[in-house]
């Protein structure tokens, strides 16, 4: 696999990257992003979350001029809600740079956006009937676009926007790199393409098989500052043999390492910052067993094949659905079963689906493990040591002691008190761990948007005809009341 670093890019945007974490290029990025910065046209199709923004994102940041006011950029998206997700992301790919990426669609206060349209974004993300309407009235100037991109083509073709984005098109000037991103390819795109686009190199990339099913997997959501909590409390209640605790970036993993060591737990961390010999000295150290936890982030377990791995805990959840289950794939080998438990934010939920949906597998929800029930856990494990001694280990040398300490207390209070002893009482030490901004998601809206319009309409069916003129008028700006989007929280 290829990292981002080999790509040649700017020093900002590279940073950019490593602080969303992103180490390793999906096959998607890897392919269209060495193409893009060629500053050819392509066709890019790839099943639902594979990494198109970023795809397509980073060569639109790389690309972008900071020195000139103008608009260079354009992305233009089905929906409202992609519209929005994208320019977050693109905000912080370019975040060091300085590119700004402003989302434009229609249910917010036009007004609004010209205002923020003034302060000289160089990226628009929009729907195409907002783009348009700001086209009339000459708030959007096209004549420095030098990069367009169609986000999820197909759908917005199925809701009937094709002469909208061929008006749009047409407009732009001819000298630009038009880039197409779609999971199917249908005659109405290939027509667009071949109308819009100069000599496009098509990439595709096929969705591999995905193999889980020895393991069982659940979720908890969970706020970004209590995760930390919540993993003391499920090693103390599963006391896994061996478990390896997942973290988005170099910076987490140390973090992570150093805070579980902190209150008791046997861990060591291996990321990509450090030389091969301290990856192979701490890998050495798991395999033998003498850490019980490991915190890795992507690359660095990339390969990683060690048996007895029981437990895998996605402390930050993976930038898309392979990246998820090469994760979990390091438990349940030889045959074994395994478990994982995978951290989602409030915010995340919706990039949770998106991984059910590719991985075609339901992802229980659990509720978040109390104080109380990593006590009992401790408790059972302390039962379980000494039931493990008095089967299996000599233990005749502590026989006369055991009778002259009966004489003196009855035998219930003293097997309470070795239980005791053997037991590891929670620590609640404070542990301080950097906030990470949550996974944009990256996904085909398509699902997302029929069941919203779906439970409009008010029960089943309904023909597509109405529906794709309804989308149409809400995008041109005819919804009621303005549509709010949290600032993005940078690192």
């Amino acid at each position: 696999m290829t990292t981002f670093f080999e790509f040649g890019l700017t020093h900002d945007v590279t940073k950019a990257l490593s602080n969303m974490g992103f180490e390793e290029a999906t096959p998607i990025q890897e392919q269209t992003i060495k193409v893009s910065l060629e500053r050819k046209d392509l066709i890019g199709q790839a099943q639902t979350g594979t990494g198109k923004t970023a795809a397509f994102g980073v060569p639109l940041v790389e690309h972008v001029d900071t020195e000139s006011g103008d608009i260079q950029g354009l992305v233009l998206a089905p929906t409202r809600e992609l519209a929005v997700q994208v320019a977050e992301e693109l905000n912080r790919i370019g975040e060091f740079k300085g590119v700004q990426a402003l989302p434009v669609y229609g249910g917010q206060d036009i007004q609004q956006q010209i205002k923020a349209l003034k302060r000289k974004p160089q990226i628009v993300v929009a729907t195409p009937g907002r783009f348009m309407d700001h086209m009339r009235r000459k708030t959007i100037r096209l004549h420095s676009i030098n990069m367009v991109v169609l986000d999820e083509a197909d759908e917005m073709l199925n809701m009937g926007f094709v002469e909208d984005i061929e008006l749009i098109l047409g407009e732009i000037p001819d000298q630009r790199q038009t880039l197409l991103f779609s999971a199917t390819m249908p005659k109405k795109i290939q027509h667009l393409a071949q109308k819009f686009m100069n000599d496009p190199q098509t990439i595709a990339i096929k969705p591999k098989e995905l193999a889980i099913n020895n393991i069982e997997q659940e979720y908890i959501e969970v706020q970004e500052k209590k995760k930390f909590d919540v993993l003391n409390r499920l090693i103390d209640i599963h006391s896994p043999e061996l478990a390896i605790v997942f973290g988005r970036t170099k910076r987490r993993v140390d973090e992570l390492a150093e805070g579980l060591n902190r209150r008791g737990y046997s861990a060591e961390g291996t990321h990509g910052d450090l030389t091969q010999a301290k990856r192979d000295a701490v890998l050495r150290k798991f395999k033998n067993k003498t850490i019980d936890v490991l915190v890795a982030t992507d690359v660095a377990a990339r390969g990683l094949d060690i048996s007895g791995v029981t437990h895998v805990f996605n402390f930050d959840i993976p930038q898309d659905p392979e990246s998820y289950v090469h994760r979990i794939g390091r438990t349940g080998r030889a045959g074994k079963t395994g478990m994982a438990i995978t951290f989602v934010t409030p915010r995340e939920i919706t990039h949770l689906k998106t991984i059910e949906e590719v991985t075609k597998r339901n992802i229980p929800r659990r509720a978040i493990p109390t104080f109380s029930e990593a006590i009992e856990g401790q408790q059972r494990i302390a039962v379980e040591k000494l039931l493990h001694i008095v089967e299996h280990e000599n233990h005749q040398e502590y026989r006369v002691m055991a009778e002259q300490l009966l004489d003196d207390t009855d035998s219930v209070t003293l097997v309470s008190a070795a239980l005791k002893s053997l037991t590891k009482e929670p620590d609640t030490t404070p542990v301080n761990l950097t906030g990470e901004a949550p996974v944009r998601v990256r996904k085909n809206q398509k699902n997302d948007h029929k069941k919203k319009d779906h439970k409009h309409r008010g029960g089943k069916g309904g023909g597509r005809g109405p529906r794709r003129n309804n989308e149409r008028n809400n995008e041109r700006g005819k919804q009621r009341g303005p549509v709010d989007f949290k600032k993005k929280r940078k690192n």
